[in-house]
């Protein structure tokens, strides 16, 4: 039985779903907003404040699902009328001040934005408030909380602002399209942008076209989803939805690791180039380091030219968990060898939409690379990728490796390499916690997916990087 980790994430996915049976149809256009056992009006039970509120939602939903505003470049958009059921954000004293008088609260704050009632509980003026905290900090009964939304708490770059509608506001300039909001919303109100129709468009095309070949290439941590079916039921449904075949995008990051080891031994220093919100998020924020990022593409692109430089006629879907690689794949040095990206919950749509039970399928073979390139999925996978890269070139090199687990390790060892007193000469940058494994698009998120996919891992026949990359061009 399929698994999602909430209900917020199952909502997403029938809408896709939905959307994506009408466009093999031919009658979306006629249907967009029918979609079949949703909001009707007088029947369907809410959690709004009307149903047409509901309908209203779900139509921004099918826009998303289509793929949301043109004129916004952010992958990651957020539905304003379904963002107002949230508290306001900030500091807030709660029923635990017990109206002291020492007053500690109001000694701190800097602003005066601190009060007492005739019972000398303490308010704080919103207008005045600066939310530093200093308050909350001093206040011995823990009475004064910082309610951050959601959204906000999971946006560890500070991208997310409250506008004067109360909803959630994305800049753009500071995202990274890691897709933390989307998963943590607990109201679906932020989603990321589906190109399921560019899939769907790309595999009719090939069926009237006996020369246009869709590849489809998915990343390693598939390992450690579609739990309820065996993984070689997974890539037999692909071509059963019209893939010309499946690669591993884990060839890729092989190729990517003895091409990246090298790199380091020769500049002495370096930041990985394979996470995307990661070097998004040195570009915005630390620009006077961009100069340390690999040159190398990320192993998505690299196998990506890889398959096109080959096959000049081949179309490339790349499937994984990771929202930022949408973004990616909008860049002019990716776009020409990476046609369109979803997340592996929107490939449980793609299957559902043509009513394709995998448990029920004979099993294929996925069989490209090594096991060094299956376990950059996880966190510290990349670090053992390239001491392997290393050890495999004979290159004499003291690798000093630093694996981020997140964004905000990522932000400690940035500040320290800037300050010169990092410890180590290879950062491995993943946005998201536990790497790629906890990625936004994943159907289900936890430790258990690590083993997985070191287990995964340990099954590839080539066991090093050369025995994968050896049988390249």
């Amino acid at each position: 039985m399929r698994k999602f980790d909430t209900k917020v994430q199952y909502l997403k996915y029938k809408v896709i779903r939905e959307v994506a049976k009408e466009a093999w149809n031919d009658t979306l256009l006629e249907n967009i907003l029918e979609i079949p056992g949703t909001i009707i009006p007088g029947k369907t039970p809410t959690m709004r404040c009307c149903v047409y509120k509901e309908r209203a939602i779900l139509s921004e939903r099918i826009k998303i699902a289509m793929g949301g505003n043109k004129d916004n470049p952010n992958v990651i958009e957020v539905i304003d009328i379904a963002c107002d059921e949230c508290p306001a954000a900030g500091y807030e004293v709660t029923d635990s001040c017990r109206g002291c008088l020492a007053h500690r609260c109001e000694s701190v704050c800097k602003c005066g934005a601190i009060s007492f009632d005739h019972n000398h509980t303490a308010h704080i003026d919103k207008s005045k408030c600066v939310e530093c905290g200093r308050c909350a900090k001093v206040c011995p009964y823990y009475a004064i909380v910082n309610r951050k939304r959601p959204c906000q708490n999971a946006c560890k770059i500070k991208a997310i602002t409250i506008n004067e509608d109360n909803a959630a506001a994305i800049d753009n300039n500071k995202c990274i399209a890691c897709g933390a909001c989307v998963y943590q919303c607990p109201f679906g109100a932020i989603m990321d942008k589906s190109y399921i129709l560019d899939v769907i468009n790309l595999i009719k095309k090939s069926e009237n076209n006996q020369n246009y070949k869709v590849y489809a290439m998915v990343a390693p941590s598939i390992s450690s989803q579609f739990t309820y079916a065996k993984l070689g039921q997974v890539i037999k449904g692909l071509k059963e939805l019209g893939f010309y075949t499946v690669i591993e995008a884990a060839l890729g990051a092989d190729m990517v690791a003895k091409k990246e080891s090298k790199e380091l031994s020769e500049k002495g220093f370096l930041t990985s180039s394979c996470c995307p919100a990661f070097v998004s998020y040195v570009r915005s924020e630390f620009p006077d380091l961009v100069q340390y990022i690999s040159h190398n593409p990320s192993p998505m692109a690299t196998l990506a030219r890889y398959i096109k430089d080959t096959d000049p006629s081949s179309k490339v879907v790349f499937i994984g968990p990771c929202t930022a690689k949408k973004a990616e794949a909008q860049l002019e040095d990716v776009k020409p060898y990476v046609d369109v990206v979803m997340t592996f919950e929107e490939l449980q749509a793609l299957y559902d939409s043509r009513d394709i039970d995998i448990t029920k399928l004979e099993e294929d073979v996925l069989d490209n690379a090594s096991y060094f390139g299956r376990i950059f999925a996880r966190s510290g996978g990349l670090s053992d990728a390239v001491a392997q890269g290393l050890k495999e070139q004979n290159i004499d090199f003291d690798l000093k490796a630093i694996p981020c687990d997140g964004i905000e390790e990522c932000k400690i060892a940035l500040l320290k390499k800037r300050k010169n007193v990092l410890d180590a000469n290879f950062i491995e940058g993943m946005a998201c916690v536990g790497g790629c494994i906890g990625g936004a698009g994943c159907l289900t998120h936890g430790e258990k997916n690590k083993t997985e996919v070191d287990k995964y891992g340990k099954e590839a026949l080539e066991k090093t990087i050369q025995d994968a990359v050896s049988v390249l061009k």
